[in-house]
């Protein structure tokens, strides 16, 4: 039998800068698609044994549509997007991409930190506008300048990023706590002080979100929580973007209850036009872009090529759903 590969959205993850020659030489026929609709499809992958998939979403009854289908590959850690259920329903194994991004997101979740405390972005544009060569001093700020050490990072979510996005923290001088969870070995990290989701809440300096989103933790983020937040604190987002409710982050930032925010994730994407976090002060919002490095987009190929192969020899490797 003829191993057919579709893969669904494959200019996310290679916008022409990697190689797909390594998935190709494992499949008889490879079609690749930059984007697909959702009702696209089943024509594009009805003849498919195997379909990756970054965000197009195959639900349960574009499963059931797809007959040859057995085995779906995610390009990318979360798997929200398949209904594994219904693959699991059909022997159809769904893997997907663990800890590929790691030093990537907690790179960028330090740089939104760093762009809220000193406004790199806004000073340099600042100075490209002429507001230097015009100033009567040899130096001005037009944003306050906030220093690092000493201030606490509160870290909802200790798995492999939140304990990169720790170690940064702490090379700049900052105190570091998390919320203790059973999964935990609290003493393998003696420099974390444990403490209790709401003493995090109302205490850290800066908050900062690496939770997978689940029933549970969506909208962990409202308003009464933003509420008990310092008027001082920062919020950050390099997650998922329904962990917080979008319309009581706005309010807070309109507000002065929070002293900003920086995300990388929204409620949905593409987000809304409507959306009030374009109106909200200093909110720093970028596009999804966390895991986005060419380096890590690398290893992500890498481990796709690794999963598929699995699948191919009968040795399957980060399975979600069997």
């Amino acid at each position: 039998m003829d191993h057919d590969l579709v893969i669904l959205d494959g200019h996310t993850l290679n916008p022409g800068d990697l190689d797909w020659g390594p998935l190709q030489k494992l499949v008889d026929s490879c079609q690749i698609y930059p984007r697909t609709a959702i009702e696209d499809i089943v024509d594009r992958a009805e003849h498919a044994e195997m379909v990756l998939t970054n965000k197009t979403p195959l639900s349960i009854e574009t499963i059931h549509r797809l007959p040859n289908l057995r085995y779906i590959g995610v390009l990318a850690t979360g798997y929200n997007i398949v209904d594994i259920q219904a693959a699991k329903a059909r022997s159809i194994p769904v893997t997907n991409i663990p800890a590929y991004g790691t030093r990537s997101v907690a790179q960028m979740t330090m740089a939104l930190l760093l762009e809220l405390t000193q406004r790199v972005g806004a000073h340099s544009e600042s100075v490209m506008r002429g507001d230097w060569m015009r100033c009567p001093d040899f130096c001005y700020w037009q944003h306050p300048l906030i220093e690092l050490e000493g201030l606490t990072m509160g870290i909802i979510g200790f798995g492999r990023i939140g304990q990169a996005v720790a170690s940064m923290a702490r090379a700049f001088g900052m105190k570091v706590q998390s919320v203790a969870r059973g999964s935990i070995n609290q003493e393998e990290h003696p420099e974390v002080d444990w403490v209790e989701f709401d003493e995090l809440i109302a205490t850290s300096d800066v908050i900062s979100l690496h939770c997978p989103l689940t029933p549970e933790t969506q909208c962990l983020i409202n308003e009464a929580r933003l509420r008990r937040m310092k008027s001082s604190a920062f919020l950050l987002n390099t997650s998922r973007g329904p962990l917080v409710d979008e319309r009581a982050l706005a309010d807070a930032l309109m507000d002065g209850k929070i002293a900003g925010a920086g995300i990388d994730v929204m409620e949905v994407e593409p987000p809304r036009s409507e959306s009030l976090l374009y109106q909200a002060p200093n909110c720093l919002i970028t596009p999804h872009i966390a895991w986005a490095t060419s380096a890590a987009r690398k290893r992500l190929l890498q481990m796709a090529v690794t999963n598929l192969k699995g699948y191919l020899d009968g040795s399957l490797k980060n399975v979600v759903n069997l």
